[in-house]
């Protein structure tokens, strides 16, 4: 018995190949491939499948890799330019609403830096009083820096209880550096005030004279040694009620010596303590003995 069998190698002739590749299979096949490669170029769609689904799952995906690591570093860059960019403003901006040294000090932070033109350092520094100036620096000195041309910027750096000052030079070199304290950039520690009378402080015992006696030997001194002897008088003008009596210090120190000046006022003394320069005092205190 003769069996016919389906045939499934390749077609023999070119009728039979032409029949097989014009299947409706292969048609429909063929089609659906053109559509799909059409609508992509047309709409995306593959492009926007990916991407949606792996913007959903990227929170469950682990970030590592170059292009992770070159990510961080580019955001941790902007980061560090921004506060760069935030500290220089607000550097500028205390500068320019400082009324004083020791009121930059204060806005300054330690290790805060700031940059200072020489108008507006001069201008702080002519702020001072005059006998103040010289703790800041030299005023023969600051002319040169200045004015002279040894100086091209002027940089800040608060630290604890002050700040230093940096002259540069073009060849960025420091020609001077300035460090002040608290004291130095407030009163310099030229005044105190102590509740209570002159007898109650112990230094001033024995040198306790009234205050006509004092002012009457004041005015015997030269010129400039008065102004040395009481350095700023505002610090005794801002003072409320009469002066009764002055006392001088005993002792010496870093070439000063303590005034003091007693105050009376509503009924309560106080003692407003006042540095003095030591040359000065001794000329004074010959002067009360009656040997100047």
């Amino acid at each position: 018995m003769n069996l016919s069998a389906q045939n499934w190698h390749g077609p023999w002739t070119p009728g039979e190949w032409l029949k097989r590749s014009c299947s409706v299979l292969n048609l429909v096949i063929l089609t659906v491939s053109c559509i799909i490669v059409v609508s992509e170029f047309r709409f995306d769609w593959c492009e926007r499948l990916v991407g949606n689904y792996l913007s959903s799952t990227n929170d469950t995906r682990p970030e590592n890799g170059a292009i992770w690591d070159a990510g961080r570093h580019m955001v941790n860059a902007m980061q560090s330019l921004d506060q760069m960019a935030l500290a220089r403003e607000s550097a500028g901006r205390m500068v320019r609403t400082a009324e004083s040294f020791a009121d930059l000090s204060a806005k300054l932070g330690p290790g805060e830096w700031a940059t200072l033109d020489k108008d507006r350092f001069r201008e702080l520094y002519l702020a001072l009083p005059a006998y103040r100036r010289r703790n800041v620096v030299d005023p023969v000195r600051l002319v040169w820096l200045l004015n002279g041309g040894a100086t091209d910027r002027i940089f800040c750096e608060g630290r604890l209880g002050g700040m230093k000052i940096f002259f540069i030079d073009t060849q960025n070199r420091v020609v001077q550096q300035v460090d002040l304290d608290v004291q130095t950039l407030g009163n310099n520690g030229s005044r105190s005030v102590i509740p209570g009378t002159l007898d109650n402080s112990p230094e001033f015992f024995g040198r306790i004279y009234p205050v006509s006696i004092f002012f009457n030997a004041v005015a015997r001194l030269p010129g400039d040694m008065r102004s040395d002897l009481i350095l700023d008088t505002e610090d005794l003008l801002s003072e409320k009620g009469a002066l009764g009596r002055v006392g001088v210090g005993n002792s010496a120190q870093d070439g000063f010596i303590y005034l003091g000046f007693e105050f009376r006022h509503l009924g309560e003394s106080r003692v407003v303590e006042v540095k003095a320069r030591e040359w000065a005092v001794w000329q004074l205190i010959l002067v009360l003995k009656g040997e100047g």
